[in-house]
């Protein structure tokens, strides 16, 4: 697993200076009537938190909740709900308000025009599973299925676990493309150490794919490896395609 766990011991502030609650700051400075004020887009992290939380003591569990996965904003949809109820004042219903707010995030990012996407370039492959598979803990591989004119017809998740030739089943890789008479595929995996750079591994498994498709006229249009905000395209590369 290359993610740490998340650390729930939490940093303890000094019993003499108790933390600061939202309604004894100055009216103007309080998170909602910064975020009225000055827009939801220039106030920080925490106070966007503590306007969810609407908690007396909102900031405080904020800076505690940023604290609890390192400031590293990806990391909070990975949190329980369990986990958020740890903090001192947060119960059920503000840990669900939290949820609800990222996991709306989420499928608004994901959301598309009423339509599905076209693909046209590996770019386009990445952004559409960037957001959700960047923060997955295990290696997963989705394969998009494109019709004849290369719009998405679905993307199921075939594998789940570390990717390498002796466990790979090509046959369950491309029976979703032949269930649903796909016209080409784009394979994506993520790495969960936020590296996208391909392994050796990762080539060998994509030149199967690619010797595999042909024969089944169902040909592999690239394999995505997503990291952190970034992407490699194997078939940019020319890793295992027409070798």
């Amino acid at each position: 697993m290359d993610q740490k766990p998340f650390n729930l011991t939490f940093f303890q502030t000094d019993a003499k200076t108790p933390p600061r609650l939202i309604r004894e700051m100055p009216h103007s400075e309080q998170p909602l009537q910064r975020l009225y004020r000055a827009g939801v887009d220039r106030i920080s992290p925490a106070e966007l938190i503590a306007s969810i939380l609407q908690t007396k003591n909102g900031l405080e569990l904020a800076h505690q909740l940023l604290h609890l996965v390192e400031g590293q904003l990806h990391r909070l949809p990975q949190l329980t709900r369990a986990q958020l109820m740890q903090l001192h004042g947060v119960g059920q219903a503000q840990a669900a308000r939290l949820q609800a707010a990222l996991e709306l995030g989420r499928r608004v990012l994901q959301a598309d025009a009423g339509e599905q996407p076209s693909i046209h370039s590996p770019a386009d492959a990445a952004n559409l599973l960037m957001y959700e598979m960047m923060n997955l803990t295990q290696e997963q591989l989705r394969v998009i299925l494109l019709n004849t004119r290369n719009r998405v017809i679905g993307i199921p998740t075939v594998y789940v676990g570390s990717l390498n030739t002796s466990v790979v089943r090509l046959a369950e890789v491309f029976k979703p493309a032949i269930v649903n008479n796909a016209a080409a595929i784009i394979v994506c995996h993520n790495h969960p150490s936020s590296d996208p750079s391909p392994s050796p591994e990762d080539v060998n498994v994509t030149r199967s794919l690619v010797k595999t498709g042909e024969m089944l006229s169902i040909p592999v249009l690239d394999h995505i490896i997503l990291g952190r905000n970034r992407f490699v395209s194997l078939k940019e590369c020319g890793l295992g395609f027409g070798d």
